[in-house]
């Protein structure tokens, strides 16, 4: 781990994190729960919001996937995802829905800013009509195959990705 240069779970307590909420609505698969911890904490997201049906912590199907994230990365759970979005516009946060509607931003056009939240809807129905009035705008990633569509522990990285080398990486 030192040669990789891999922070100690103490150190990472105490490092920054990215100002990004995550919110997870309605996401079924304990392993896309997991998967989406594992990314959340190599690219110091902030915080995660499990809401509705999302599984919380301590699970074990949730810890096979994340390897130990879901210890390291702080994360809040909410009845429902309204629930969710009404605490975020309190903090003074902005919201996006990452879903496939009409007037979505595309990725590469979305610049990243501190305070955001990105909900992340089921793998099913997407994101829910009860947080769509709250989100700002969309985001899409932008897909050219026949499914056009992805998975939202494959989507969830894609995303952290790019704000990550935005705040993170390009920030100076």
């Amino acid at each position: 781990m030192e040669e990789l240069h891999r922070l100690s779970k103490d150190e990472y307590e105490e490092v920054a994190k990215l100002p990004v909420v995550l919110v997870l609505d309605n996401v079924r698969s304990l392993s896309n729960v997991g998967a989406v911890f594992r990314s959340a904490d190599a690219f110091r997201i902030g915080e995660l919001f499990l809401c509705g049906i999302t599984a919380c912590p301590p699970h074990r199907e949730i810890h096979k996937t994340a390897l130990g994230a879901d210890e390291t990365v702080p994360w809040r759970y909410f009845k429902t995802t309204e629930e969710a979005c009404r605490e975020l516009k309190s903090m003074g946060y902005r919201i996006f829905a990452v879903e496939q509607v009409e007037g979505s931003v595309m990725l590469q056009d979305f610049k990243a800013e501190p305070n955001t939240a990105f909900i992340l809807g089921n793998e099913v129905d997407g994101v829910s009509e009860e947080a769509l009035p709250f989100c700002d705008t969309a985001l899409e990633i932008p897909q050219e195959g026949t499914k056009h569509s992805l998975n939202v522990s494959v989507c969830s990285g894609i995303l952290m990705w790019n704000i990550f080398e935005q705040l993170f990486l390009k920030k100076g």
